[in-house]
């Protein structure tokens, strides 16, 4: 028996044959959004835009899917009529506006330009006012609503980006029926649901990023909404009331996708949730195992079990029941910028290819921490966790004359490494368990020199996956339980997950060094964070400076 994962990420979508019973990996296939910059509708007036067609998701789920199972074709005792369920996960908070018919407006020839009627792309930060202002009256009035996700409202998020376009743009806003987040559309595409209000929706898009949580009822309450816009509040009525985890199905897969994709009609759709989330299946997350996804961003993920309460953790993105396994409390956290951070180094500020990574990684692994005087903050696309402030900016302290290109890229890959130090030191403080770190991601599996300052800066030995496509096998194990193939998830974790065999342990001479460098991050982190406003920065130049002078000598 087979299951199929299909994982959407920030400029591509990849689909996974895997089997059953062991997880080996039969197929896949990459498709990259035709749309675009690298998939990504811009915005040359408005930076902080980013915006996908939806049309890009339906011509990428046909041909990814059919590539990967030509390719699953020739591998021996392969049958299509033998794959039991689809799993996908997508990029989140990534709200799409619909029609009636659960048709997104960008479809419709009236509204193909409008950059407001496609897909708001998870890093669309044009909505900082909006949160700022959701913040605001969610502390004054609904405390409870922002108190399990770091008492910081984002402008990456769900009714951010819902009450920005009614702001903006108020005719798209009326001309859309509903709003459906990616993670939940595409399931409901293949079970062929044409009615929003029939489209099952996942508690981890919900709860991460739409304020639902079954304590207050589901979706925050429309007095709360008329506080915002009483528009907002008469569109509760057509998004959901109920939202899912896991252990439910979104769906079946319908005839005529069947059809067109060439898998058995009526197999099962699992519950559409994040790619992180997912990609923490496919890395065997369980409680005190932390996932890290490092991509073009970062996203750690852990859980924690539900039969027992659970502090609030200032400055982490969500703490929801079911996000990522049922029976679980899914804890989310994150970078905004990891590899996207490196790529802007090496394509705009160093006009290099792709091969320059390569290059530049050599030369930086010859240096030792410290001696390049540089500290870095990893702020290029704002500060995701532990502040929560998108207009947070990067930041390069130490240049000199001979300051090189390989040490920039070295401090820069450090100073998201310090920052995800900030992170686990914040998630332990509150009493989360992480007795190992799992990490996913292509950033991981080819770069071995950021790895280990990964695990010279935060003290933890770095696992890696065992699977170069974690989140899509997720997907697909997640499908494979509700299919029936394992009988829960630890079981079809233990079975179809695995890690590789080299980790990165902590160099003790390396991490003495790092902790006085993170000390002096730590001073610039929360004096431009707004933690420390009375900070004095005066001796931080000249601290890099010594430092920089004991690992020369």
């Amino acid at each position: 028996m087979f299951t199929l994962g299909i994982d959407y990420g920030t400029n591509s979508v990849r689909a996974l044959v895997v089997r059953c019973s062991d997880g080996k990996e039969l197929g896949s296939c990459v498709v990259n959004y035709p749309s675009g910059h690298q998939g990504i509708l811009l915005d040359p007036k408005d930076h902080n835009l980013a915006r996908q067609h939806p049309g890009d998701y339906l011509i990428g789920l046909e041909r990814s899917v059919k590539g990967a199972l030509a390719v699953a074709r020739k591998q021996r005792g392969f049958d299509a009529a033998r794959v039991i369920g689809v799993g996908v996960d997508t990029t989140g908070s990534s709200p799409i506006p619909v029609d009636a018919a659960n048709r997104p407006l960008a479809l419709d020839p009236k509204w193909k330009k409008n950059l407001n009627a496609q897909c708001w792309l998870w890093k669309d930060h044009t909505s900082i006012r909006e949160a700022a202002q959701i913040t605001a009256l969610a502390a004054q009035h609904r405390p409870q609503y922002i108190a399990k996700c770091g008492n910081t409202y984002s402008s990456e998020w769900f009714w951010s980006k819902l009450w920005h376009c009614l702001n903006v743009d108020p005719k798209v806003f009326k001309a859309a029926y509903s709003w459906v987040e990616l993670a939940d559309w595409l399931p409901s595409v293949l079970a062929g649901i044409t009615d929003p209000r029939q489209v099952q929706r996942g508690v981890c898009a919900a709860g991460h990023k739409a304020l639902y949580a079954e304590d207050w009822g589901g979706l925050p309450d429309k007095e709360f909404l008329t506080l915002l816009d009483p528009k907002l509040a008469d569109l509760r009525d057509r998004l959901f009331e109920k939202a899912h985890d896991a252990s439910e199905s979104a769906g079946q897969l319908c005839p005529a996708w069947a059809k067109k994709l060439g898998l058995p009609a009526g197999i099962p759709i699992a519950m559409g949730e994040f790619d992180v989330h997912y990609g923490a299946i496919g890395c065997g997350v369980a409680e005190g195992v932390l996932v890290k996804v490092i991509g073009t961003s970062s996203c750690d993920c852990g859980v924690v079990s539900a039969g027992k309460p659970i502090k609030d953790i200032p400055g982490i993105c969500g703490i929801v029941k079911g996000a990522i396994l049922p029976g679980f409390y899914g804890i989310e956290a994150g970078q905004s910028a990891v590899g996207d951070i490196f790529k802007w180094w090496v394509e705009v500020v160093c006009q290099g290819e792709g091969s320059l990574h390569a290059q530049l990684t050599k030369e930086a692994s010859a240096q030792r921490p410290g001696q390049s005087g540089l500290l870095a903050l990893d702020w290029n696309n704002g500060n995701r966790t532990i502040l929560v402030d998108p207009q947070l900016t990067g930041l390069l302290l130490g240049q000199t004359l001979y300051t090189t290109q390989a040490e920039i890229y070295r401090a820069l890959i450090e100073a998201t490494a310090f920052g995800a130090r900030a992170i686990l030191e914040r998630t332990k403080e509150y009493g989360v368990p992480v007795n190992r770190i799992v990490c996913a991601g292509g950033i991981a599996e080819k770069n071995p020199m950021l790895m280990q300052i990964y695990a010279d800066i935060t003290g933890c030995t770095m696992q890696v996956s065992g699977s170069s496509q974690a989140c899509a096998l997720g997907a697909a194990v997640s499908a494979a339980v509700l299919a029936g193939a394992h009988p829960d998830f630890p079981s079809a974790q233990k079975a179809m997950t695995s890690v590789a065999p080299k980790s990165y342990k902590p160099n003790a001479k390396a991490r003495k060094v790092y902790d006085q460098l993170y000390q002096l991050y730590r001073e610039v982190h929360d004096a431009f964070g707004g933690l420390n406003r009375s900070a004095d920065l005066s001796r931080v130049m000249k601290d890099l400076l010594a430092l920089k002078h004991a690992q020369r000598a």
